[in-house]
């Protein structure tokens, strides 16, 4: 839910007593409400404004080696329709989705596809990514980067339709199954999913939902358990999934539906996919206790075909991983090269170097 401004939430709360005793109070409340509601629909007047900025700052930073499209494509429906009478209830939600293909690219060959899901509980895919995308992009990989239900940047209907865990999961998977049915260099076999943080947490989930799709996956400082992050974040975070249409209640009112997304307490729908894990133990965001207990989980539920890695006391916290000095490059290597043995891009970097090199133009 958007923050409103502090001076309308003190309005809100103290001229009510004050108001019930003048003429027209009536009026006078419903004016402060109307202001309260307009200062949210120009909140997202203004992230869609800031996301048709950064899709330019998009063309401007990678536009050089790669092509980069924009597709309007489909998911799921909403589980829970508002008015399911109404005209239009049912339809598959709409939503936004990048695509990015290496300028070299061979019309008569066959590329691996990464699907990479953006990070936030409202977020969308920006040009923090930048770096990311280069290095992805030199060495050969197709991306495709869905704008899921609850992202920003699209208005307050895109924003209000999120589902955590739930359906923004088959968002992502359509954004693979796109790709492969409209793109003949994308090659079924060599697909592999990589995301940070909530992204992490969809690429965990995905493999878990669907682990024919994906030959290989990469999880960063992901979202593990929120019942454990329901306890360990505050009241307003707590709200951003209590009031999801798609979930209701908060964490003590239904630990069921709470464990159901939680990546740490399914580990038994964990298939074969090849998955790398990171984390950080001095992250800011998603707390070390909770990839260790998916870790724990993995383990105790007899799983093999992981690996991880619990980094410690990593300058960047969250981001430790994405940052551009070299520590941060010398881990995506990491990252690459266990990507790149079952994905096998027709360029793949060899060492820090190669990344720079390939990606930034020098050693």
């Amino acid at each position: 839910m958007k923050k409103l401004p502090v001076i309308t939430i003190i309005l809100m709360i103290l001229l009510p007593h004050w108001l019930s005793a003048q003429p027209g109070h009536t009026e006078l409340m419903n004016a402060i409400k109307q202001v309260g509601a307009n200062f949210e629909d120009l909140d997202h007047r203004l992230d869609v404004l800031e996301k048709k900025i950064d899709d330019v700052y998009w063309y401007n930073k990678v536009g050089d080696i790669a092509f980069v499209d924009k597709v309007y494509i489909t998911g799921p429906p909403l589980a829970k329709e508002a008015n399911p009478a109404a005209q239009g209830a049912g339809n598959p939600v709409k939503f936004w989705n990048y695509v990015f293909i290496p300028k070299d690219a061979d019309p008569g060959k066959k590329y691996p596809l990464l699907v990479f899901p953006h990070g936030g509980v409202h977020a969308d895919f920006d040009t923090y990514y930048t770096h990311i995308i280069r290095e992805m992009i030199s060495q050969g990989y197709i991306i495709t980067a869905a704008e899921y239900r609850g992202s920003t940047g699209y208005g307050a209907a895109m924003y209000n339709r999120i589902d955590y865990g739930g359906l923004e999961v088959q968002d992502v998977d359509a954004s693979r199954r796109y790709m492969i049915e409209n793109y003949s260099i994308v090659d079924s076999d060599r697909v592999g999913i990589v995301g940070w943080s909530h992204g992490g947490y969809i690429a965990l989930l995905n493999i878990f939902e669907y682990p024919e799709n994906y030959k290989v996956a990469f999880a960063g400082v992901p979202v593990s358990d929120l019942i454990a992050r329901m306890g360990y974040k505050d009241q307003e975070y707590r709200d951003l999934f209590s009031e999801q249409a798609a979930i209701g209640l908060p964490a003590d009112q239904n630990v069921a539906e709470y464990r159901k997304r939680s990546p740490a307490w399914q580990t038994s729908s964990y298939q074969n996919t090849p998955l790398l894990i990171h984390t950080n133990t001095i992250d800011e965001d998603v707390n070390v206790l909770e990839v260790e207990h998916l870790i724990k989980s993995l383990k105790a539920d007899g799983k093999k075909n992981f690996s991880y890695e619990i980094f410690n006391d990593l300058p960047g916290g969250h981001s430790f991983d994405r940052m551009d000095y070299r520590e941060a490059r010398e881990i995506r290597m990491k990252i690459y090269n266990h990507l790149n043995l079952y994905l096998k891009p027709p360029k793949p970097f060899r060492s820090v170097s190669d990344l720079k090199r390939a990606a930034y133009g020098f050693n």
